[in-house]
């Protein structure tokens, strides 16, 4: 019998969303959006990091001013009690994504050997 991989894969992808993690990061990604304030100050310290990494692949170097709004943002954001809390649970949700690639490159590793990045 052979196993459909996309199928196990749309199962871990319910299991995920099922998962108390991802549950928890739901909630507070919804008390942020829920307060306006919140909202506002999350999507301009998520508009900085997007530029940022857009900057960053495309080969574009970043200035040293823009390190520093992007440092000041963090500090400002880390303040705010719901996005505090939100963001430490999006660490929570990828480090398990993390485990859950390792899992998943664990054949391939056992193949070819660790995987260097």
């Amino acid at each position: 019998m052979s196993t459909n991989l996309y199928d196990v894969a749309y199962d871990l992808e319910k299991a995920v969303r099922e998962s108390n993690e991802y549950k928890q990061l739901k909630q507070l990604y919804d008390d942020v959006n829920n307060d306006p304030s919140a909202k506002q100050l999350f999507e301009s310290f998520r508009d900085i990091q997007l530029q940022l990494q857009q900057k960053q692949m495309s080969g574009q170097e970043i200035s040293q001013q823009e390190i520093e709004q992007a440092q000041q943002q963090v500090m400002i954001v880390q303040q705010h009690e719901k996005i505090s809390k939100l963001m430490e649970a999006e660490q929570r949700m990828s480090m398990v994504i993390g485990e859950l690639n390792q899992i998943i490159m664990k054949p391939l590793e056992d193949l070819y050997g660790p995987m260097h990045q």
